[in-house]
Formats: C-alpha cells, structure tokens, sequence
C-alpha cells in the first residue's frame, strides 16, 4: 500500500490532482487508523488508466462512466471503441470549426502585412474594425 506522497512521485502528479479525483469520485483509496489514504495496486492501474485516458481526451465525466464499466468487468472493446468514436467525432467537429476560423482570419492577416509596409510608423491597425 502507498500513501499519496509516494503516488505522486510513480505518477509524477499533483496531490491535488488526486484529492480531486477521490472528490468527484474517481478514485476512492483505503484509509489507515490514522486517515492517511492507502493506494493498492488496483487503485494505482486505475489512476495511470486515468492519466492515460485523459491524454486521449476523455472528459473525467466519461472516464468515470468507464471505470464504472471496468469496476464491474464490464468494460468490453464495443464499449470502448463507442467512446473513442464519439471522441474522435468530437475533434472532428472542432477541426472543422477550426478551420472556418481560420479561413475568415487569414485574409485579415494578409490586410495586416498590406499594412506593416505603411511607411507612417504611428499608423493605426484598421483591420479589425468594424466598419471595414
């Protein structure tokens, strides 16, 4: 059993990272005699499936709905690959975002570079005004 110091160190992450966790109820250590929280190893796989699952970016909301799943050995790739498809819609949707974003900002840039060769140094940016 290892106490939060010592898990912060093997994970390399913030005591308040974990705190948090065990708040909304994504974890939930053993506690000794005297309070202190105790990580078994099935508490440490389930705080690195965290970490790695939040890099992939799962919100906390769906990785606890996960470990809900793994807690009850119910976790089958259907279920997985469901999530993963939703996610990587999700970041399709935001790319696409992205990219009009982009588009409707790059021929403001253009305006600007236009504008950098004024030979008038106290010339004032007329590009993001709205009566252009």
């Amino acid at each position: 059993m290892l106490q939060v110091k010592q898990v912060c160190q093997r994970l390399d992450i913030n005591a308040q990272t974990i705190y948090y966790y065990e708040r909304i109820g994504l974890i939930s250590p053993q506690r000794s005699e005297s309070g202190y929280r105790l990580f078994s190893s099935e508490d440490m796989e389930n705080l690195r499936f965290i970490l790695q699952v939040k890099l992939l970016g799962l919100t906390l909301e769906e990785i606890k709905e996960l470990l809900n799943l793994k807690k009850g050995r119910s976790l089958s790739c259907q279920v997985v690959y469901d999530q993963l498809k939703g996610k990587i819609a999700e970041i399709e949707d935001k790319i696409r975002q992205l990219e009009g974003l982009k588009s409707e900002l790059m021929p403001l840039l253009k305006q600007c570079e236009v504008n950098l060769h004024n030979p008038n140094p106290d010339h004032q940016c007329q590009v993001l005004n709205v009566n252009n």
